[in-house]
C-alpha cells in the first residue's frame, strides 16, 4: 500500500515536463490538449502524471454535466510508473480531483477503452481494460461510448478518422497525419489527397470494429452529482468477447 507522507502531488505548469512524461510511459504513445496537468512525485522524483484535457466536442462534457463545458473536464492520460504502490491510483485521482475543486471546476469524464491493439504480426501492443482504477474510485458508470470502425496502422497504433479527415480536405496538420502513412511505404502525397487515401489507406490500415469505449464520470460538486445521468452496473469482462490470452494480459 502506498505511504502517502512519501508523495507530493502539485500542478505542473507547461506542458513540456507532462508530456515527456505521458509519451515514455502512456502506451498510446499520444498526448491529448491539455488543460490542467498533475504531477504525483516520490521525494520530488516524478513517478506519475495526470492530464486532464478538453475533448473535440463540448457535447461529450455537457451532456453528462449540464454546464457549460469549460466548467469541466476530461481525463485523457493517467500514467504512474510501476513502482508505484498499490492504492497509489486512486490516492493520486482523489488528490487531483481535490485540485481541481478548488479550480472551481463541477464534474470529470474519462473513458477506458477494452480493446486490445495488435501489430501485423499478431502481438498485443496495447492492452484493454475496463477501468478498473476508476471503479475502485467510485466513478460513476455511464456506458459505452458510440461504436466505430478504427483504422490500425501496422504497428497496432490508431490513425484517428480525425488525422484521415485532415489529410482529406487539407486542414492544418495533414502533413503530419500523412507521415503516419508515409513511415509504412506510402509516397509523399501529392495534390490529389483524395485519391492518394482511397490508395494507401486500404494497403497501410486494418479495419478494426469496435463496440465504444466505457465512459466514467465524477461530479465534483453537489449540484452536478444532482444534474448527472443515473450509473450503471460496473461493466466486467465478457469471456464470448476476450480470448483467454487477452484476458489474462489485459488484468496485468
Amino acid at each position: 500500500m502506498i505511504c502517502t507522507m512519501d508523495y507530493e502531488v502539485a500542478l505542473i505548469d507547461s506542458d513540456r515536463e507532462a508530456k515527456a512524461f505521458v509519451l515514455a510511459h502512456h502506451a498510446f504513445g499520444t498526448y491529448p490538449a491539455a488543460r490542467v496537468r498533475f504531477g504525483l512525485y516520490r521525494h520530488s522524483e516524478l513517478v506519475g502524471v495526470a492530464v486532464f484535457s478538453h475533448p473535440c466536442n463540448d457535447l461529450v462534457l455537457t451532456r453528462v454535466f449540464r454546464c457549460d463545458p469549460v466548467r469541466a473536464v476530461e481525463l485523457g492520460r493517467f500514467v504512474l510508473l510501476d513502482s508505484v504502490p498499490g492504492n497509489g491510483e486512486t490516492w493520486f485521482l482523489g488528490q487531483c480531483f481535490a485540485h481541481l475543486r478548488a479550480l472551481d471546476l463541477v464534474g470529470v469524464l474519462t473513458f477506458s477503452d477494452p480493446v486490445p491493439r495488435r501489430n501485423v504480426e499478431g502481438e498485443i501492443v496495447v492492452c484493454g481494460h475496463l477501468g478498473t482504477v476508476f471503479q475502485a474510485h467510485n466513478g460513476v458508470y455511464l456506458g459505452r461510448g458510440t461504436a466505430r470502425t478504427l483504422r490500425l496502422l501496422p504497428d497496432g497504433r490508431v490513425l484517428s478518422d480525425r488525422a484521415i479527415q485532415k489529410i482529406r480536405s487539407g486542414e492544418q496538420g495533414r502533413k503530419y497525419a500523412a507521415a503516419e502513412l508515409r513511415q509504412f511505404g506510402a509516397p509523399p502525397c501529392g495534390e490529389d489527397r483524395r485519391a492518394w487515401l482511397a490508395k494507401w489507406l486500404p494497403r497501410l490500415t486494418r479495419p478494426l470494429r469496435h463496440p465504444g469505449n466505457h465512459r466514467y464520470g465524477w461530479p465534483l460538486s453537489r449540484l452536478a452529482c444532482r444534474l448527472m445521468p443515473p450509473g450503471l452496473p460496473y461493466p466486467k469482462w465478457q469471456p464470448l468477447f476476450w480470448g483467454e490470452r487477452e484476458r489474462a494480459v489485459a488484468r496485468l
